[in-house]
């Protein structure tokens, strides 16, 4: 399975915000819509993303700062203060192997999904569980079909002495 199969079965909206968008923007859009990630496009490049992280790693910075002075209000700060600059992308050619791979090794649990400068989407780890859970629930239920006298999920199996 690839990225972009993946994403045919997310369907086809994507958030992004410009580099100069209030932070306080981002995390409302990002409440309201349920999202764990945003994409920061500058025009139509690609210049970072903005996850629930760096919301928290912010915030926590702020509040360390809070005994030795005042610390500029966090809403205000545009997202390209906040955002992952050099966010690691996946292609759609990516296999799910590879791509939970890259997850893994960066640490990133959202990759955009770029075919050269286009942005097509971005994968959560999210997606990716769910899609292995419906592969591995279909290939189960298809070695059930081809064997014989398989019981059914309800039935009780009862041995012979």
């Amino acid at each position: 399975m690839r990225v972009s199969d993946i994403l045919k079965s997310k369907g086809g909206t994507l958030y992004t915000v410009a580099p100069d968008e209030p932070l306080a923007n981002c995390v409302i859009t990002m409440a309201d819509q349920d999202l764990g990630s945003l994409v920061v496009m500058d025009g139509q490049k690609l210049v970072g993303v903005l996850t629930f992280r760096e919301v928290i790693r912010v915030l926590a910075d702020r509040h360390k700062a809070l005994p030795n002075g005042p610390v500029p209000p966090v809403a205000e700060m545009p997202v390209s203060r906040v955002m992952n600059s050099t966010p690691v992308v996946a292609s759609p050619d990516t296999e799910l192997h590879d791509l939970r791979a890259l997850m893994l090794d960066h640490h990133q649990r959202y990759l955009p999904v770029m075919e050269g400068p286009v942005l097509l989407g971005v994968i959560s780890f999210h997606d990716v569980a769910r899609t292995v859970f419906e592969e591995q629930s279909f290939e189960n239920q298809m070695l059930k079909s081809y064997i014989r006298d398989w019981p059914s999920e309800g039935s009780s199996v009862s041995q012979g002495s």
